[in-house]
């Protein structure tokens, strides 16, 4: 399988290569072996759209081998089935995002000569995964669909309404998970867990996982601003599991583009709760990420926004240019930004970012950091993190010691530091 986009997929993906498992079949990571292989896609900007569709032509040049069928799943096949069908011959099988049960049977009339739009036909039962990360980082996906209707997201089109899944059901899956040093809670928006039952239970659910043996640490992706409650706080603040970190997608600062995009918040609120959290947890480290050049947005916004990168001293963020997307609400807004236009103020926001990022990694120099191992860093030491780098998408911690083990964790002394990762030497394990 190549599992394309966000962690939420992979977990779907995951439960792909359950189905396969299942049925007594091997999964193999040499595509030159493989008899079928699964696309997992992802659809939610045109170059990720793009890119699935290059790994699917890619992939079809394996027939010349071993290969027989390719499975197309995911987002990509969710949302544009009517257009992809037809013109994706290379595909065998098409499924939607919730069709894993459909796998086999789909495959079965593949392999009688049929070539299968299995879109929308499983059940949507959640089964068993085979995990893909590394033995001690692990994904709990604890709801799909989206609440919100942000005007340039095609999430709700392809994913449809917030669903959050049973308490019971996720404490099972994350006892199955097995030892456990990180396991990272993942949804479109993880802080809005019951709601759409009546309650927002996000914290009860949290409290709970940190009760179970095989789960050392928690660590929390994708919380909207405007559900941070005084539970989730008190968590952050008090549950010794959680680790102290908060993703928070903000994605702008000022208060009419924010309008635009139909984000709830200020500029004055998003920086109040930056002070409240930082207040009543300290030493939490936030993240976000924010789009650059939404339609109409004017040369002096863009600057406030980086005004706002000053003020907000987050730890990381992530910058992306504003992608124009049929089906979406600002595809039709006046004002496009040229690509041009978009990609400098990109650069530039990334640049003021680093800047801020690299100040707060030099506090560290000449003091010492607890680091979970990673793995190997090149031929010469080990690739770990701290509490406030999640994997994938923040900085590490570059380290060099006699020996280090996968999933440990080790007191790491910093040397130095570039503008978002550390450098410096394993001073001991922590057991």
């Amino acid at each position: 399988m190549i599992s394309l986009g966000c962690d939420k997929n992979r977990v779907d993906g995951e439960r792909l290569l359950g189905e396969i498992v299942k049925r007594g079949h091997s999964v193999t990571s040499d595509l030159a072996e493989a008899q079928v292989l699964i696309v997992n896609t992802c659809a939610f900007l045109e170059s990720a759209r793009k890119e699935a569709i290059e790994a699917v032509l890619e992939g079809n040049a394996f027939r010349g081998g071993k290969l027989e069928k390719l499975v197309v799943s995911g987002c990509l096949p969710e949302k544009f089935i009517g257009e992809l069908f037809p013109a994706l011959t290379e595909g065998d099988v098409f499924l939607g995002v919730k069709d894993a049960d459909e796998l086999f049977p789909a495959l079965e009339r593949a392999y009688a000569g049929e070539r299968v739009n299995a879109v929308g036909k499983g059940s949507g039962e959640r089964g068993e995964r085979v995990v893909t990360t590394p033995s001690h980082i692990k994904y709990l996906k604890i709801a799909d669909g989206c609440f919100h209707r942000c005007t340039y997201c095609l999430i709700p089109s392809i994913r449809g309404k917030y669903v959050s899944y049973p308490e019971e059901e996720l404490l099972s899956e994350a006892a199955g998970l097995g030892e456990t040093d990180e396991l990272i809670l993942v949804a479109q928006d993880t802080t809005r867990y019951g709601e759409e039952r009546g309650k927002n239970s996000f914290a009860g659910l949290i409290k709970k996982i940190s009760e179970l043996d095989n789960i050392c640490h928690i660590r929390l992706l994708y919380c909207y601003p405007d559900r941070i409650t005084e539970d989730l706080i008190a968590q952050l603040r008090e549950n010794p599991k959680l680790i102290k970190y908060l993703d928070i997608p903000l994605q702008h600062s000022e208060d009419r583009i924010l309008k635009l995009m139909g984000r709830r918040g200020s500029r004055a609120e998003y920086l109040a709760l930056l002070a409240r959290l930082r207040e009543e947890v300290p030493g939490i480290a936030i993240r976000s990420t924010f789009i650059s050049g939404f339609p109409s947005e004017t040369e002096e916004e863009h600057r406030a926004l980086i005004g706002f990168l000053g003020e907000a001293k987050l730890e990381s963020c992530g910058f992306f240019a504003y992608s124009r997307e049929k089906g979406t609400p600002a595809y039709k807004f006046a004002g496009q930004v040229h690509p041009s236009t978009k990609g400098r103020r990109v650069r530039e926001l990334y640049r003021a970012q680093a800047q801020i990022s690299a100040a707060k990694l030099a506090n560290y120099v000449g003091k010492t950091v607890e680091a979970v191992c990673d793995g190997l860093d090149g031929a010469e030491g080990f690739l770990g993190r701290a509490y406030f780098q999640a994997p994938e998408i923040d900085g590490c911690v570059h380290f060099t010691a006699p020996q280090a083990e996968e999933g440990k964790r080790y007191l790491v002394k910093i040397a130095r530091t570039d503008d978002y990762d550390l450098f410096g030497e394993a001073t001991g394990e922590i057991r």
